[in-house]
């Protein structure tokens, strides 16, 4: 049985070809056209010597070339590696390495960061820019589409074969990349598109979220075009532009971080634009506060439903039936095919109104992490997959998001592994002990907030740490703010007991 990830572009370029499948600064691509310039790219990749199973990386915004790259890849047979933009160049130079890339797809505006995180690592052999400059050894991504043939045969793989690897920070130490299949991917676009948002060809989606994400990746993307829709590609979310956007495109589908919806919902000139196109708001990768739904829907006339996923589960787990009236404060329902379980320190299932972790089993759920057996045992325990999250089920199904078990912060909708941002702090010569805490911010749900510890005989303040932080890491995950103590609180293992810490 084979089964490739490309069909979803394959199958509407056959049937829509002249539909529009993406808006883009003025531009527009067709399905026809969208497919016709995978095919080259592939065509051009396999020339270079990228061969099935190859692990190409993607460091790009919302771009048309992302979805190019991403369908160019799964044609050939190879394995598609999306990177946060943000990275910086020792994160960057990690995950190349680490997931094995023999290629390189990159954005010009990333490409000094990607340069020097690249230098020094022989296996990837090939860096593809974006953009109008490349520099020695590197190719222009517009000179290899244009000089490649438009035919291409796409390699067959099978449903279980590895199609994405998405990096997350997993339950310890350095993030870990999540190998995700042809099947479970497609799947869950399936559902997303058929089930959860209802999609036509007809919808057009706002794809302001970012595209190496899971959430902008799955339900986004290639739920749109699975269903023949329109994406409008938007690099950055701003309030204004989307608004704008909303209005030129009649966009129908907005999904987005609650940190989006905060904007939109305190953006002070929302009324001079037209958005009765929007039909349907969605929300996920982090909570959504109850609040912020209700004004959300008493300014805009748009319930916004919330689902909940991680990049280990292709990502969607549950949701709130879009049929219904959605549940304030809840995560929804399970969906088609998923189970979902609360369970106890022994995971033993606990009963409604109790709180425990959540575990998940189904389809869904990915392969395991890549290269890391013990990692993907210790999260698949007795075939369950531990979440980390503790949450509440209701009498009706519901689950409701009570906290996390995992040290993660959730900033803007994208995670922050604490630990990461404590080895960065503890480079600095003046901290002796550091301890990293997610803290309640209106904006960005979380905000990351450092307690340190000075050596002895040693100075700094925090405007001096938080640069320091800054310039060696991601800008979503520096520390935004410092307090320093004598000490920090401890268990009688010498363990830094965090909820001391936490307001």
């Amino acid at each position: 049985m084979s089964l490739n990830l490309a069909m979803i572009l394959e199958t509407r370029a056959a049937s829509q070809p002249e539909h529009t499948a993406i808006l883009y600064n003025g531009s527009r691509l067709s399905y026809a056209q969208l497919n016709d310039m995978s095919c080259r790219l592939a065509s051009g990749l396999v020339k270079l010597g990228v061969a099935p199973g190859d692990k190409v990386a993607l460091l790009l915004p919302n771009v048309p070339e992302f979805v190019i790259s991403y369908f160019a890849i799964l044609k050939l047979g190879g394995c598609v590696v999306p990177l946060n933009t943000l990275m910086k160049a020792s994160e960057i130079a990690y995950q190349v390495e680490d997931s094995d890339a023999s290629a390189l797809i990159v954005h010009e505006s990333i490409l000094p960061e990607a340069e020097q995180g690249l230098a020094g690592l022989e296996a990837c052999h090939h860096v593809l820019v974006v953009g109008k400059r490349a520099p020695p050894g590197c190719r222009l991504f517009r000179s290899l589409l244009d000089s490649a043939a438009g035919e291409f045969d796409t390699v067959q793989t099978t449903p279980q074969d590895t199609a994405v690897i998405l990096y997350t920070a997993g339950v310890t130490g350095r993030p870990k990349g999540a190998e995700l299949t042809h099947f479970s991917v497609f799947y869950n676009v399936v559902l997303t598109a058929d089930q959860l948002c209802k999609l036509t060809a007809r919808d057009v989606s706002l794809a302001a979220l970012p595209l190496f994400h899971a959430f902008g990746q799955t339900c986004v993307m290639n739920a749109t075009l699975y269903a023949g829709g329109a994406l409008v590609l938007v690099p950055r979310f701003e309030p204004d532009q989307a608004l704008q956007l909303i209005q030129r495109h009649g966009v129908t589908v907005l999904l987005g971080v609650p940190t989006m919806y905060w904007y939109l919902q305190h953006y002070p000139g929302a009324e001079k634009y037209d958005w009765s196109s929007l039909r349907l708001c969605c929300s996920g990768a982090a909570p959504l506060p109850a609040l912020l739904m209700e004004q959300f829907r008493g300014r805009y006339g748009r319930p916004i439903f919330e689902g909940y996923g991680l990049s280990e589960t292709s990502p969607v787990v549950s949701f709130n039936p879009v049929e219904k009236e959605p549940c304030p404060g809840s995560i929804g329902l399970p969906i088609y095919g998923v189970t979902m379980r609360i369970v106890d320190e022994q995971d033993q299932p606990l009963p409604h109104g109790r709180v425990g972790e959540i575990l998940i089993r189904g389809h869904c759920v990915m392969k395991g992490y890549y290269k890391r057996p013990a990692a993907t045992a210790e999260i698949m325990r007795n075939d369950w997959f531990h979440t980390g999250d503790l949450a509440r089920m209701d009498e009706h199904g519901y689950y409701y998001i009570v906290g996390r078990k995992k040290n993660f912060i959730i900033r803007g909708g994208l995670k922050i592994y604490a630990r990461e941002v404590e080895d960065v702090l503890l480079a600095h010569p003046a901290v002796a002990e550091v301890a990293v805490v997610g803290v309640p911010d209106e904006v960005m749900g979380e905000e990351v907030e450092a307690f340190v510890v000075l050596e002895q005989d040693e100075s700094a303040d925090a405007d001096e740490l938080i640069e320091y932080a800054r310039s060696r890491m991601a800008a979503y995950k520096h520390p935004r703010h410092i307090k320093f103590c004598t000490e920090l609180p401890k268990d009688a293992t010498g363990r830094v007991i965090k909820r001391l810490l936490k307001p």
